[in-house]
């Protein structure tokens, strides 16, 4: 266990660093109209990057032979791994609505064992509640597929 620690909490360092640096080219401080665009990604570097950092010491002073993770543990994990790459792989091809919808009734029926009714309102109410909030409230575009397409978005 005390090996994954070392290395996850360096790579989240590494990677707090990276957003570090891009914050502190966006400008991190105060302007006329408020906090400019870098402010709260340079904070949430920072505090990554300094809570990793209290990770590191921890590793480093106590060695633990507990193992980071058994065979039984592993399983709900994967169970939710899987799925959720599986969405974000097909985001690109379908869309981020379709994809979620798919994500959403899969995850809600195998894992939960939820009746086929409720997985299918989920199922389609959050996409198309999220589409109406984000498309048409906040004029935001998210990542469409070719059903948004044909519907005419």
């Amino acid at each position: 266990m005390r090996a994954a620690d070392l290395v996850t909490a360096s790579l989240l360092i590494i990677l707090g660093a990276v957003v570090l640096s891009d914050a502190v080219r966006l400008g991190f401080g105060w302007g006329p109209d408020g906090p400019r665009s870098g402010f709260f990604p340079f904070w949430l570097a920072v505090t990554m990057i300094a809570m990793c950092g209290m990770i590191l010491i921890q590793a480093a002073r106590g060695a633990s032979a507990k193992s980071f993770v058994t065979r039984e543990q592993l399983g709900p994990v994967l169970k939710v791994l899987w799925p959720a790459a599986a969405a974000v792989a097909l985001m690109r091809p379908v869309g981020l609505y379709v994809a979620s919808a798919l994500y959403l009734g899969f995850y809600m029926r195998w894992v939960g064992h939820h009746s086929w009714v409720a997985v299918i309102l989920t199922a389609l109410g959050v996409p198309i509640g999220c589409f109406l909030v984000f498309e048409k409230w906040f004029l935001v575009p998210m990542p469409k597929g070719p059903l948004e397409g044909w519907l005419g978005y």
